[in-house]
C-alpha cells in the first residue's frame, strides 16, 4: 500500500510541475521519502542498462537512447541529465503503472558516479558502462580514488554485463579478474602521443603498484598501458577502434565506417561504448551509424549558435575536460575569441583550483585575439590567464549578458566555455542574440 501511495503523490507532484512547464526531480525526491525501497519494489524492462563516468554519460546515454528506439517499441530515459537517486526515482515513477510494473521495452540510466553505489543494486540493470574516471568536484567527491574504491565496492554482488573503457585503467580495475566483462579501446592515431603533460591519475598499477607503461596517450590518463610486472593491462578488446580521422569525424570497427557526432577523441570513446552495446544487443552497426549521423548534440555539448558568426558552445567541469576543449579550439588556426564563464555553485564544485590543473597554456596562442572572463569567479580565471603569460586582451565582464555582447562586438571566430551552473543561462543568452 505504502509504495503506490508514494507512486500516487508523486505521479500528482509532477503533473503539476509539468502544467507550470518545470521538470527536476521533485517528484522522485517526494517518492523516495515516502517509500525509500521504492526502486526494489517495481519490476523492471528485460533491458536495463546504467552509463555512468565522469566525463561523456550524457552525451552516451543519449545515443544510446535513440540507438535502441531501432529496436525496442518503448524506451525511457532520464534524458534531462537528471542523474542524483532522485532522477531515476522520478524516471521509475512517472512510467510505473498500478501494478508497479515499468511500462517500457528497455530503460537507459544516466548515473552520477557517487549515486552508483546508492541505486546499482537497488536497479536490476542488464547492462552497466562505467566510462571515464578524472579528478572532478574535490569538495563533493574527494581524490579520484575515493569514487572509484566506492564504485569497487559497490559492484562486487553485481553480476550482470559489465561494460568498460579499456584504455583507462582506474575503470579497468573494475573488471580486473571478473567475468562477463567487456572493454572498448581506441587505437593509435594522429591525435595520440608517446608523453603526456597533463594531470593524471593513471600512473600505477593497482594489482602490485608498478608505475604503468604507455604505448602512447590519447588525453590524461587515457592510452594504451601495461603492468611491467604483473597481467594488469593485458586485457582482451571487445571492441576497438582503428582507423581514427578526426578531420572526417569517422573511425572504423570491425570492419565498419562509423561516424562520430564530433570531431574529438572523447566523442570516439563515447561511440565506442555504444556500439559495445549494440553488439550486445544483436543491433547493427549499419543501423547504429545510421542513428550517429543524424545524432544531434544539445545542452552546450559542442552546440553551435549563429551571432553574426558561428559560436560554439561547450560544458567543462574540471581539468580533462577543460584540456579536451581547448584542444578543439587549438585545432581552428584561423583568429578566435573566447569567452569563459567560471561559476563556483555547489553543482559546479566551490573549489575552484582545478583550473590551475587544467592546460589553459594551450590557448595561449598568437591567434587567440580576446579571452572575455565572465561569472562569479572572472577574476580568478582573468588572474589564471594572467599567470599563463597570455599576451592578448584579457576582459573582465561578470555579467553574462554584458559578456556576451561583447563577444559580439568582436569579428573573430567564437568559443564559449561555461561551467555547469553558467550553462543554462549562457545557452538563453545566446539564443536571444541569435542572428
Amino acid at each position: 500500500m505504502k509504495v503506490r501511495i508514494a507512486l500516487i503523490i508523486g505521479k500528482i507532484i509532477r503533473f503539476i510541475l509539468v502544467k507550470l512547464g518545470r521538470g527536476g526531480s521533485l517528484p522522485g525526491k517526494i517518492v523516495l521519502s515516502l517509500c525509500p525501497d521504492i526502486l526494489t519494489r517495481v519490476t523492471y524492462p528485460s533491458t536495463v542498462i546504467m552509463v555512468t563516468g565522469t566525463n561523456g554519460k550524457t552525451t552516451t546515454s543519449n545515443m544510446i537512447y535513440e540507438v535502441l528506439q531501432t529496436k525496442y517499441t518503448k524506451v525511457i530515459a532520464n534524458r534531462r541529465g537528471d542523474n542524483l537517486k532522485e532522477g531515476v526515482a522520478t524516471l521509475v515513477m512517472a512510467n510505473t503503472g498500478w501494478n508497479l510494473n515499468i511500462k517500457a521495452d528497455a530503460m537507459v540510466i544516466e548515473i552520477d558516479e557517487l549515486n552508483v553505489p546508492k541505486v546499482l543494486n537497488e536497479v536490476k540493470v542488464t547492462n552497466f558502462i562505467v566510462h571515464n574516471f578524472f579528478r572532478d568536484q574535490l569538495d563533493r567527491a574527494g581524490e579520484m580514488e575515493t569514487i572509484v574504491s566506492k564504485i569497487e565496492n559497490a559492484i562486487k554482488p553485481y553480476k550482470n554485463q559489465l561494460i568498460l573503457n579499456g584504455d583507462d585503467p582506474n575503470v579497468v580495475r573494475l573488471g580486473y579478474q571478473r567475468e562477463n566483462t567487456y572493454y572498448y579501446q581506441v587505437s593509435e592515431n594522429d591525435q595520440s602521443t608517446k608523453v603526456s603533460n597533463e594531470a593524471s591519475e593513471g600512473k600505477f598499477c593497482f594489482v602490485c603498484h608498478t608505475p604503468l607503461t604507455y604505448a602512447y596517450y590519447q588525453y590524461s590518463h587515457i592510452g594504451e598501458f601495461t603492468c611491467s610486472n604483473c597481467d594488469f593491462g593485458t586485457h582482451e578488446a571487445f571492441l576497438s577502434a582503428s582507423n581514427v580521422d578526426l578531420a572526417r569525424s569517422q573511425f572504423t570497427c570491425e570492419n565498419k565506417h562509423i561516424h562520430a557526432p564530433q570531431d574529438a577523441l572523447f566523442s570516439i570513446y563515447n561511440c565506442m561504448a555504444v556500439l559495445s552495446i549494440a553488439k550486445l544487443h544483436d543491433i547493427s552497426f549499419d543501423v547504429v551509424n545510421t542513428v550517429l549521423e543524424k545524432f544531434e548534440l544539445n545542452d552546450g555539448r559542442m552546440e553551435r549558435f549563429n551571432i553574426g558568426r558561428e559560436c560554439l558552445l561547450n560544458l567543462v567541469k574540471n581539468p580533462t575536460g577543460a584540456n579536451e576543449t581547448m584542444k578543439y579550439i587549438q585545432r581552428d588556426t584561423a583568429d578566435k575569441d573566447i569567452l569563459i564563464i567560471l561559476n563556483d555553485n555547489e553543482q559546479d564544485g566551490t573549489d575552484i583550483s582545478w583550473i590551475w590543473d587544467a592546460n589553459f597554456e594551450l590557448i595561449v596562442c598568437d591567434n587567440v585575439k580576446h579571452i572575455i572572463c565572465s561569472g562569479l569567479r572572472a577574476y580568478d580565471m582573468a588572474l589564471r590567464l594572467k599567470y599563463s603569460d597570455y599576451k592578448g586582451q584579457i576582459i573582465v565582464e561578470e555579467s553574462k549578458e554584458a559578456s556576451v555582447s561583447c563577444l559580439k562586438q568582436l569579428e573573430n571566430n567564437a568559443y564559449v566555455i561555461a561551467t555547469y551552473t553558467a550553462l543554462q543561462p549562457i545557452r538563453s543568452i545566446l539564443r536571444r542574440n541569435e542572428a
